[in-house]
């Protein structure tokens, strides 16, 4: 596994990057954003760890270079830019994953390694957990093989929640990613279509569940087997 570090501090590039090593991943540095685009032109990575605030441009122009050429190589942005607004638009302009510095290293790695699992045979657009898939394209979701009908708002939280990996989703970012952040803090609406998104899931036969971290956001999970629930 080989990962692009784009980063311009060389100090915090070289701690990177020995954390990648001794997780046994490769690792090629680079501090500019003409130096990334060139990169991702020359070599096909198995991800890559994106700072927005290097000194030609910002990074969120790599992703848009990457994302003319098609390019399906997941990205996670590394940055010290915290606001909701800063984390909604790297996800809309097409990274996986979004990390605030200052940052775990052990974190970085589990969340690049989960980045990676996808496996290869699987088109970039189209996201799996558990016996559920969606694809990103066609706006087309499958349980266990089957087509099943999907309404658009229901859609865009499935595609969220597959693209985040088994991740929690803290609620104001579901908020934004799906509803553009128009709501007021009182809506219950991420609660209505949560609950809509769970009966349609259930109906159709799939084996996740979404469940809510109280105070928090949610969770999308493939639900445990008979046998590890009984030797939990």
């Amino acid at each position: 596994m080989r990962v692009l570090i784009i980063e311009d501090s060389h100090e915090l590039a070289g701690l990177i990057g020995d954390a990648l090593k001794r997780a046994g991943m490769d690792a090629d540095i680079v501090g500019l954003a003409e130096e990334a685009r060139l990169a991702v032109q020359a070599i096909q990575y198995s991800a890559i760890v994106l700072d927005l605030g290097l000194p030609d441009a910002d990074g969120l122009a790599v992703l848009d270079h990457m994302k003319k050429r098609h390019d399906p190589t997941p990205v996670l942005i590394l940055s010290s830019r915290s606001a909701l607004g800063d984390r909604v638009g790297g996800l809309h302009r097409g990274a996986s994953d979004y990390m605030i510095k200052p940052f775990a290293t052990a974190e970085l790695v589990a969340r690049l390694r989960a980045l990676m699992q996808r496996p290869p045979d699987v088109p970039s657009h189209v996201f799996v957990l558990g016996n559920v898939a969606f694809d990103a394209g066609s706006r087309r979701a499958v349980v266990n093989g089957n087509a099943f009908s999907v309404p658009a708002r229901e859609a865009e939280l499935l595609e969220v929640f597959l693209k985040r990996g088994g991740r929690v989703l803290v609620h104001d970012v579901l908020d934004a990613l799906v509803f553009g952040g128009t709501h007021d803090k009182s809506s219950n609406a991420v609660e209505v279509y949560i609950h809509r998104l769970r009966r349609l899931l259930a109906d159709a036969g799939s084996n996740v569940e979404i469940h809510t971290i109280r105070g928090v956001g949610y969770l999308m999970k493939p639900v445990a087997a008979a046998g590890a629930m009984a030797g939990a």
